[in-house]
């Protein structure tokens, strides 16, 4: 039979136009043309709120604070004069944090964030950790009264704080000076070590990677992390949490693919998560960081420590510099403990910390970032109030 060739190419031009739309429609259904934008970013916007709102605009800052997986393992209680700060169990991120050092530390950087709005607000704080030991959910109270105002760059810097997971200018180290002033900021209850040598460099960025491929071996913990990670547009506004693919992946153009193409197995992700931590998170490092506190296991210190990180994450923000957690190390150093194994990662970091007093409580990795950080999705403050 023959084909009429006007008809051939008129069938094949309606095809490229269909085509077409259906990459068009794909573009607008996965947020192509919309990151940052929808009520799963609204929270960032909104940080600085009515003063007549009272405390609950103190929550709206300890909301925006860094956290495990944005997994937001946070409950707030608002009366006229008190807060207090819950730990939210149903947020638990599984075998990646067995011991919720991770969710304690994020816990401690939305408290760090929650009292450096009181004082812009005009109020003085009195602080109580870990307040009914009898439940370890209750995390802190926070009292308050009038007081003077006080800002700081460090409250300034809380909208523009993001995790940044692209890579870093290696050729521009950073400052003594300023590694120097970071170290101050992290305060009497938290120990700063950086690691930026050429040495020290290697030693904990290899540590990293070995400790990345043994998550990625061990079934449990590669579901537990594959579980927060939001490949569809739709689950980023429904769920408002989670790693997403605009805060993930920092190349323009990898970013439009990802959300084009079907999302990726969990085998799959993976594999890409391990060749971004061995090829740039850690090949582009301008240097690493170890926040050690006394005891890792103590709850209350992991508050401490956290908090300790919120300021070095909002300083290094106004200062231009990015800083990303890369805590694969204590992550399996805490599944060695649960499961009773060789405690290969946790004698790693204690040779690292080096000193019998410390322990380390999370790693880091420092430099200026040669792209920008996306925002991350939040749930909104009115609900998460008990």
């Amino acid at each position: 039979m023959k084909i009429n060739r006007r008809a051939a190419l008129k069938v094949g031009g309606t095809g490229a136009v269909l085509a077409a739309a259906g990459g068009v429609w794909r573009a607008w259904e996965q947020g192509v043309w919309s990151a940052g934008e929808g009520p799963a970013y609204e929270p960032w916007r909104r940080w600085r709120s009515d003063p007549s709102e009272g405390p609950l605009a103190l929550v709206r800052a300890a909301i925006l604070a860094a956290n495990p997986h944005n997994s937001q393992p946070w409950l707030f209680r608002v009366g006229a004069s008190r807060i207090d700060l819950f730990a939210d169990p149903a947020r638990d991120i599984g075998a990646v944090d067995p011991d919720h050092r991770e969710m304690y530390i994020g816990l401690g950087c939305a408290l760090e964030n929650l009292l450096l709005a009181a004082g812009a607000r005009g109020l003085a704080w009195r602080l109580a950790l870990m307040p009914d030991r009898a439940h370890a959910t209750h995390v802190a109270r926070i009292d308050l009264t009038p007081g003077p105002r006080a800002t700081s760059e460090l409250y300034e810097a809380i909208p523009h704080r993001h995790t940044n997971r692209g890579p870093y200018d290696r050729s521009r180290a950073v400052p003594p000076d300023l590694l120097d002033a970071m170290t101050r900021t992290a305060g009497d209850d938290a120990r700063l070590s950086w690691l930026v040598s050429d040495t020290d460099r290697r030693r904990l960025g290899q540590l990293i990677v070995r400790a990345t491929e043994a998550i990625v071996a061990d079934d449990a913990q590669s579901r537990a992390s594959a579980r927060w990670f939001r490949f569809r547009w739709a689950d980023v506004q429904r769920h408002r949490d989670g790693i997403t693919i605009d805060a993930n992946l920092t190349d323009p153009l990898m970013r439009v693919a990802a959300k084009m193409l079907p999302p990726l197995s969990r085998e799959r992700s993976d594999r890409f998560w391990l060749a971004a931590t061995r090829d740039t998170f850690v090949a582009t490092a301008a240097g690493f960081g170890i926040l050690s506190v006394h005891d890792a296991r103590d709850n209350a210190q992991r508050l401490r420590g956290g908090r300790a990180w919120q300021r070095l994450h909002l300083q290094a923000t106004a200062r231009g510099l990015a800083l990303q957690p890369l805590n694969q190390p204590t992550e399996r150093a805490d599944r060695e403990r649960v499961l009773a194994i060789e405690p290969t990662f946790g004698r790693a970091l204690t040779e690292l910390v080096d000193d019998a007093a410390w322990q380390a409580l999370m790693t880091f990795r420092v430099g200026y970032p040669t792209r920008p950080a996306a925002l991350s999705p939040r749930r909104a403050a009115e609900a998460l109030l008990i």
